[in-house]
């Protein structure tokens, strides 16, 4: 039998949380976890997403919250794949819209999106090419043509190759000296102000 994802709303989940605790991943980056995510999270990175070991768990539903829902929406297919009458379901619209709902959220040191460094270099890379057409020889145009249509194949696929590498650079790893380490936050963290 084949199993849709299921959505809820962070203000649906958080209702539901407080008749029985549930376990939610957030499958983001160490990185964006770090800088704010959802109060009780544990964070599996979507790279790291072991399937087979999320559902050895005993949860009767496997809840999966990211940014914004595209790859939460991601780790739920991975899950229905591995097990195809798992129930599993997304947070709608991701920690954007649990933070909007005002829902509890823990606060670490700000860290810059994946999103943000993909289009930094990607526009870092278009700009390079562009001068050493004019200074060095014609051909490098193709440099930011490929770039270009990485950034088209993304939009329209919603995979991208250099968000994947960008989130295997060691400032995207995450830090143990800060306990992030897909493990949930203690309830005893403080939510500073950034």
């Amino acid at each position: 039998m084949s199993q849709t994802i299921e959505a809820i709303s962070p203000a649906a989940f958080a209702e539901l949380n407080k008749q029985k605790p549930i376990r939610l991943i957030d499958v983001r980056m160490p990185m964006e976890f770090e800088a704010v995510h959802a109060k009780g999270a544990t964070n599996i990175p979507l790279d790291r997403f072991d399937s087979t070991a999320v559902l050895s768990g005993p949860d009767d539903a496997i809840y999966v919250i990211c940014g914004t829902g595209s790859r939460g929406q991601k780790a739920c297919e991975k899950l229905i794949a591995t097990n195809p009458s798992v129930r599993v379901v997304n947070v709608d619209g991701g920690t954007v819209a649990w933070e909007a709902a005002g829902l509890p959220v823990i606060r670490g040191r700000k860290s810059m999106s994946l999103e943000r460094q993909v289009r930094i270099a990607a526009g870092s890379i278009i700009l390079l090419s562009f001068g050493l057409a004019i200074f060095v020889h014609k051909g490098l145009l193709g440099l930011a043509a490929l770039v270009g249509a990485g950034l088209v194949f993304a939009g329209m696929s919603d995979w991208c190759g250099m968000g994947m590498l960008l989130g295997k650079m060691p400032w995207n790893r995450e830090r143990k000296a800060c306990g992030i380490n897909a493990t949930p936050p203690s309830d005893a963290e403080s939510s500073p102000t950034l």
